[in-house]
């Protein structure tokens, strides 16, 4: 299994912008498909982002589309979440999540890292 771990969550302002990078081991990080899911407090995880192996498909939940792009670098074993616009109901622990096939479910998902929390004030 491949180990991640997540970066860059912090406390920003309503509007503001945040980027997250999650760091795997392993040397078989462009054979995985990597995901984002997060998770308010009392609320389930939920689908954010997901990125195939190449690169070249991407996916979004309808809440974040037009405001977050995923993307990866398998040169360095990274995957990102860039947050643009971003809004309270964003606050969140965001978990990055490797797996087989850029699905949107966690089921599709096998490994996950541990999280960082995102924290956007009105």
């Amino acid at each position: 299994q491949v180990q991640l771990v997540e970066s860059g969550g912090g406390l920003v302002q309503a509007g503001g912008s945040l980027r997250l990078s999650c760091s795997a081991s392993g040397r078989t990080f462009s054979s995985y498909a990597m995901g984002w899911f997060r998770q308010a407090p009392g609320k389930e995880r939920e689908f954010v982002a997901a990125i195939s192996r190449s690169g070249r498909s991407t996916d979004y939940a309808d809440s974040v589309k037009g405001r977050f792009t995923i993307s990866r670098d398998n040169a360095k074993n990274t995957v990102y979440l860039q947050m643009n616009s971003l809004k309270p109901e964003d606050t969140a622990i965001y978990y990055c999540a490797a797996g087989t096939y850029a699905g949107i479910t966690r089921t599709d998902f096998g490994s996950w890292g541990q999280g960082t929390q995102v924290t956007v004030s009105s």
